[in-house]
Formats: structure tokens, C-alpha cells, sequence
């Protein structure tokens, strides 16, 4: 079971549309009236919001955070906006962010400004005593929910069915939901970062000869090719809407990754025409993503690094270099603005934010701290205790691996 919502009950009697499936998603079950469950459009939050015109925002913000005091800790994800991560007391990747408040036992509450499954592994983290809210529970990722947890059971059936399971390790990303990290628990599996994905491989092959990589193919492909020497032969990929994931008995026995087909819809987007478009408009630059982005786009680069290792590559970098950053719009924005000796630009030509993450806006957080203010907890994220432990068991797994860097997604 997913970490469930506070307060929100079961969708059962809810007439969907033809031709759509039910989903356990509660995240697409928040809108009022009648929204179209086929897309993001018609959520709200069940309370009033301010007026996103209101010229008071900032300073109720501000008012409401300074009458909590202690009592709130604000944690900003590096892919917010600049109005939100103003009023953050600690930015960063989702882990980072989720041991942050895990380290903070005397604020009882946890306002997390980034998506559901960072939520979630706030909540796994957090004392019993400290509860985690998410200003809009619209707020998630697709990444993340192209992995649930009814796909991946059907999918390790079938490793069974061919004989494999008893040497498949699954290694799941920490951009999932909880409920796939307890899958990952119960398995022997571990969770991994963006940073320290190769680590998490090669405890996994010391232990098995197959691992089931979920839920971003690109980066289980790229650290596997990447750093680990592989072939992209050794890989398959696993396609949950298909018999069998799309793949033969004899091609789950001969590889040595399965990959879930899943990616990041901001990191996706970038191609290789992207990298040759900006090398021709700007001599000399320096091309710099994210290992979620795809292989080609990876090898044309010149440098490749988690989020934390872009800011870090940035902050080094001598002044009048150009970059051109693969991730996402505001962290780039904000690279930009912080750096303008040096010459930075989104890699693509056409904008991308996570339209998920933003959705926590300057409305979305005064509505959840003024609701704190008044004694009321909204949007509290809560993951069921069996979930939680056997998802804490794959998050140990991980901190426990030789030279992991486990703070950096």
C-alpha cells in the first residue's frame, strides 16, 4: 500500500471516464466537482487558497512562519520556485532534504515543498511525533507513478515464472513511491540516489547475477554502461503495459540489467539534437546533465552529475566558461542568476519545469501555514507502518553501502 493521505477516503462509487482505469493514485482523486481524471487539470486542495494576485503573500507567509517559530521546518526542493524556496530553511534533493527534517525532532511539523514520494520518505524518516505536509497534493511525479506497486508484483511473477528471481536483485531509485521501496525491502534489494547509484550496483552484483532496476530506465542504463563497463546488450527493458514486460523467457535469462520502463518527463526531453543545436550557436561551451537524461544525449556530454554535482561543477567552473545545463528550469535559472560571471543557459530551446513540483506556489504554502497557524494539519502525507518499515530496511540497505554518497540525489 502507497503512504496514504490524511483524511482522504477511498474513490469507490467515482465514475470515470470511458475508457480510463481505475487508478490508486489518491493524488488524482483531490479535485472538486468534476475533474478529468486522464490529466493533471481540475485538482485542488480541499480548502481555500489565497488569490495568487494577493500582494500580501509574501508577508503572510513570512507572518505565519515567525508565529510557528520552531514548531515548522520548511524544507525547499532545488527544483521549486524562487517565491517558495525564499521561505525554505534547508534546500536540497529529496534524501538530503528528508534526513534534514529527520534531524530536526523538535519541529513537529514538516512542510515538504517538492513532490509526493520526497513527502513520503520524510514521513518514513521522521519521528512518530513529527508530522509531514505537502502544500498541494497535486504534487507529484511521473516517474514515480509509472512504476506501481501492482506492476512490479506481476513483473517479479514472471521472473519467477522463468526460473530468475532467486538471482535478481531489485535496486529502486529513490524517486518512488513507498510502496516500491518496500517492494525493494522485502526482496533484499536497496534504494540509490543519482550519486550513488554505481555503489548500489555493485553491492547488488556481488549478491545476485541479475538486477531489476526501477524506476528510471536511463540512469540504470547509463550507470550501468557508463560506470560499470556493461554492454547495452547486457540490458533489457522491461515494459509493464506488455505480456511478459515485451520480453522472452531466454532474453530475462541473458540479461544482467532489467530496466523498468520509466523516465523523468524533464530530464526525457532533451535529445541529441539538443547537445548539436548548442555546440553550433556557442563555441566552446561545456554540455552539463543529469544521468536521468538518455544515453545518447549522457555520451554527448561533457560532464554528468546529480543535482548536487551540477550546483557543484557550477560553483567551480572559471568565470567567463559557458554552460549548458540538462536539468531542470528553475534550478538552471537560479544557477544562472548566482553565477553571472559565467555564461549559463537551459541545454534545450524550448523551457521545461517539473509541472508537478510546481505546483507548491506561494498560495499552495501561505494556505498551509496560516492552516498550522490556526491548529489545523492539511495535506499530511502518511505512510502505513508495514510500508514504512520494510522501506526503511531497502533506506538502510543503502546508507550501510561502502563509500555511498547517500545525501545527494
Amino acid at each position: 500500500m502507497r503512504g496514504r493521505i490524511a483524511g482522504v477516503t477511498s474513490p469507490a462509487g467515482l465514475d470515470l471516464p470511458e475508457g480510463v482505469e481505475p487508478t490508486p493514485l489518491a493524488l488524482l482523486l483531490l479535485g472538486r466537482g468534476d475533474p478529468d481524471l486522464r490529466t493533471e487539470r481540475g485538482v485542488e486542495c480541499p480548502g481555500d487558497l489565497p488569490a495568487a494576485s494577493d500582494p500580501d503573500l509574501v508577508e503572510r507567509a513570512r507572518a505565519a512562519k515567525d508565529r510557528l517559530g520552531d514548531q515548522v521546518f520548511v524544507l525547499g526542493h532545488h527544483y521549486q520556485r524562487d517565491e517558495v524556496i525564499a521561505f525554505a530553511d534547508v534546500t536540497g534533493d529529496s534524501f538530503k532534504l528528508a534526513q534534514q527534517a529527520a534531524a530536526r525532532p523538535e519541529s513537529p511539523y514538516v512542510v515538504f515543498c517538492g513532490v509526493h514520494f520526497m513527502a513520503e520518505s520524510a514521513d518514513i524518516l521522521t519521528a512518530d511525533h513529527q508530522q509531514v505536509v505537502l502544500p498541494d497534493l497535486a504534487a507529484g511525479c511521473s516517474m514515480a507513478d509509472m512504476a506501481a506497486l501492482s506492476q512490479v508484483e506481476d513483473c517479479w511473477d514472471v521472473l519467477v515464472d522463468a526460473g530468475v528471481a532467486d538471482s535478481v536483485v531489485p535496486v529502486s531509485y529513490m524517486n518512488s513511491s513507498a510502496d516500491i521501496k518496500a517492494f525493494t525491502g522485502r526482496h533484499g534489494g536497496t534504494i540509490c540516489t543519482s550519486s550513488n547509484a554505481k555503489a548500489s550496483l555493485e553491492w547488488a552484483f556481488g549478491k545476485g547475477e541479475k538486477v531489476l532496476f526501477l524506476p528510471d530506465q536511463h540512469l540504470g542504463r547509463n550507470t550501468a554502461v557508463l560506470q560499470l563497463g556493461m554492454d547495452l546488450d547486457d540490458c533489457v527493458l522491461w515494459d509493464p503495459h506488455k505480456p511478459g514486460g515485451g520480453l522472452t523467457e531466454q532474453q530475462l535469462r541473458d540479461a544482467r540489467m532489467i530496466l523498468w520502463r520509466g523516465h523523468c518527463s524533464v530530464h526525457g526531453r532533451f535529445s541529441l539534437d539538443s547537445v548539436t543545436d548548442v555546440r553550433e550557436r556557442i563555441p566552446g561551451v561545456n554540455v552539463l546533465v543529469h544521468p536521468e537524461c538518455k544515453h545518447e544525449v549522457v555520451r554527448a556530454a561533457d560532464h554528468v552529475g546529480s543535482t548536487e554535482v551540477i550546483i557543484q561543477t557550477l560553483e567551480a567552473a572559471p568565470a567567463g566558461s559557458s554552460w549548458a545545463v540538462g536539468t531542470e528550469l528553475n534550478l538552471v535559472k537560479r544557477l544562472a542568476a548566482a553565477h553571472p560571471d559565467k555564461k549559463v543557459l537551459f541545454l534545450d530551446r524550448t523551457v521545461c519545469f517539473c509541472s508537478t513540483m510546481n505546483r507548491i506556489d506561494l498560495p499552495h504554502l501561505v494556505w498551509s501555514l496560516e492552516s498550522l497557524v490556526e491548529g489545523r494539519v492539511v495535506n499530511r502525507i502518511e505512510v502505513d507502518p508495514e510500508t514504512a518499515r520494510w522501506a526503511r530496511v531497502a533506506l538502510d540497505q543503502m546508507l550501510a553501502l561502502p563509500s555511498a554518497k547517500a545525501t545527494k540525489d
